[in-house]
């Protein structure tokens, strides 16, 4: 009862985001090893196997390939590869996006594909303007084409590591090898083409036209401008703080910073009590500078010049940009950040998930697939892109010439591991991690960039899941779980036909946790109970002396279960990528679920019908 409540409570959090799913793993981590540590059951793992988690090669596979894209991210390959498909272009829609998806799938089978979505980003809108469409139109597809070609190989989604660890290391068939490199792709590849047919045919009457964030604020809202004023001698602001003044309820008139004796100030500018001569940097409207003239003891600088087509000499440039995976402003808040005083920039506005969070912007921590409206001179936009803090989607970035040459070296070790693993000639974890030895030892990615670009929170989300996974296996919780899957799956059909009946509730109920949670903890949830699902069916198909299949059929499970994990199409939530396009995209939730239903599908009866031909299930 126990390991059930702690799944439970893990779910209602990971549904509720009160906190972030990493904080979620680590404190149900902490529990578990509470309750191990009290001796309070021997129905409870020691901490010798929850010590054992931290042993799995899953992981550590999925930290390497995070540092193998992350290399091919830095020689810009992705994006040397974009700019030939801008000479695509003209082919029309959708011979066009047949080249362009079919591309982004490719890719996403051999390394993560968020990084893949979130390089393209900018990419893709600047090639919608070219095509004549809007980037609405393109964005969504290529996040499900991500999707698709991940669910074709091993290393194609941390999902699959995931399942594959879970296989080498089960207990109930204890010689079961791991997942080969292109296992999936016997289940997979036959389904990307069938949905990679549907998405260029008739997506585009299915995605809405819609223009990205930076497309649709109004006009009045362009018109904003930044401008300085300085508090005169004698004025009647000074030993006030800021939000005490007439300044602060002037129509569109934001105070960014405060400068004095020619230093930022490094308060922040809520605290600080005004003086004399303090500059006061402001994000202004018209009729704000208009207001502010009017104000007693401010003076406008350079204010002879002001007027309503030119309110200063500094007019800000909008950009709108996306917090990306391995940002290091990710859990912070802007005054944590000190982001005003690194990049001289405002934020305007901050979409997360479609909603508008443009009140009290300085106090919201930032997560990942933040997208902000950034207001600034057009240095201070550079010094941002250059930091790669946020992803930039006016322009796709520039080549970066002096890492063309380090390109071959990455291609060649991506193309060894994935080589190596195919051949069995070393495991996907070691092969990896050889591969990382090699680029780190060629400087195709420095150590710095290599521990940065490795997403820490998914590996706490992994490490915690593992161990609430490890504790359900001990208590008995997955195996009643399996059980009473296998009992509503078996009750729809007679003996000959229970495993082809088990596959579907199977895949049904992995489709709908992945749709509200993450991927990584749908597959460490499902897994287990679908290798304790082999038993259970070989014993009532015995009951019409059916053969066992063992083994042969808890891998058909598993491999449903990887596939029902991923293809996550009717929710912006269930994949990160889908998350990564959606406001980006200027999407709306329902834009999801009308296009998304259609792939559901596909993948659903597909994934079903192949695994039911290539095992022989169906009698």
């Amino acid at each position: 009862m126990l390991a059930l409540c702690l799944l439970v409570g893990a779910l209602v959090s990971f549904l509720l985001e009160k906190v972030s799913v990493d904080i979620t793993a680590l404190v149900l981590l902490g529990i578990i090893f509470v309750v191990s540590g009290l001796g309070l059951s021997e129905q409870w793992p020691s901490q010798e196997k929850l010590f054992g988690v931290f042993s799995s090669q899953a992981p550590i596979t999925i930290a390497a390939m995070f540092i193998i894209s992350a290399s091919l991210n830095r020689c810009q390959i992705i994006e040397q590869a974009s700019d030939l498909l801008s000479n695509y272009c003209k082919l029309g829609y959708v011979r066009f996006t047949l080249i362009l998806f079919a591309l982004v799938a490719f890719v996403s089978a051999f390394i993560n594909n968020t990084p893949v979505v979130v390089v393209l980003l900018p990419v893709v809108i600047s090639l919608s303007r070219s095509l004549g469409v809007s980037s609405s139109k393109l964005l969504i597809p290529v996040s499900y084409a991500s999707i698709f070609g991940g669910c074709c190989t091993l290393v194609g989604t941390s999902t699959n590591i995931l399942a594959s660890g879970i296989i080498s290391e089960s207990s109930v068939f204890p010689d079961m090898e791991p997942l080969g490199m292109f296992e999936l792709s016997k289940i997979g590849l036959p389904i990307l083409f069938v949905a990679l047919g549907f998405l260029v045919l008739f997506g585009r009457r299915l995605l809405p036209d819609r223009e990205a964030l930076s497309n649709i604020i109004s006009d009045i809202d362009r018109k904003e401008f930044l401008t300085e004023a300085v508090i005169l001698e004698g004025s009647p602001l000074i030993g006030k703080k800021f939000e005490e003044t007439d300044i602060k309820s002037l129509t569109g008139v934001r105070l960014l910073d405060v400068v004095r004796k020619g230093d930022p100030n490094p308060l922040p500018v809520s605290e600080l009590t005004l003086s004399d001569g303090d500059r006061l940097v402001l994000s202004c409207r018209p009729q704000g500078i208009i207001e502010a003239r009017e104000v007693e003891g401010v003076g406008l600088l350079n204010e002879s010049q002001l007027g309503l087509e030119q309110v200063s000499s500094n007019s800000g440039v909008m950009v709108e940009g996306v917090v990306g995976p391995v940002s290091s402003l990710i859990s912070k808040d802007l005054s944590d950040a000190s982001f005003r005083s690194r990049f001289n920039l405002t934020i305007l506005a901050l979409h997360r998930r479609g909603k508008n969070l443009s009140t009290e912007i300085d106090s919201i921590k930032l997560q990942p697939s933040d997208t902000l409206l950034l207001l600034g001179t057009e240095e201070s936009i550079e010094r941002l892109r250059k930091s790669e803090e946020i992803i930039l989607l006016d322009h796709p970035p520039l080549p970066a010439n002096n890492m063309k040459r380090k390109a071959p070296i990455v291609l060649t070790v991506l193309t060894a591991v994935v080589a190596l693993a195919a051949l069995k000639v070393l495991p996907i974890s070691v092969a990896s991690i050889v591969g990382v030895s090699i680029l780190l030892a060629t400087g195709c990615i420095k150590p710095s960039e290599a521990y940065k670009s490795v997403e820490w929170n998914i590996l706490i989300l992994i490490y915690g899941m593992l161990a609430l996974g490890e504790t359900m296996k001990v208590t008995g919780v997955s195996g009643e779980i399996a059980s009473l899957v296998g009992r509503v799956g078996m009750g729809l059909a007679d003996p000959a036909w229970s495993a082809f009946a088990v596959l579907i509730v199977l895949y049904l109920i992995t489709a709908f946790l992945t749709e509200v949670l993450s991927n990584n903890a749908t597959i460490v949830i499902m897994a287990p109970i679908a290798l304790e699902l082999a038993p259970l069916i070989d014993a009532y198909r015995g009951l019409a002396e059916l053969a066992p299949m063992g083994p042969d059929l808890a891998r058909a499970l598993v491999l449903v279960s990887c596939v029902a994990a991923s293809a996550s199409f009717i929710t912006p939530i269930g994949y990160q990528t889908n998350t990564f396009v959606y406001t980006v995209g200027g999407y709306r939730f329902r834009d999801f679920m009308k296009i998304g239903i259609f792939f559901n599908l596909i993948y659903f009866v597909g994934t079903v019908l192949m695994v039911s031909l290539i095992w022989d299930l169906i009698p």
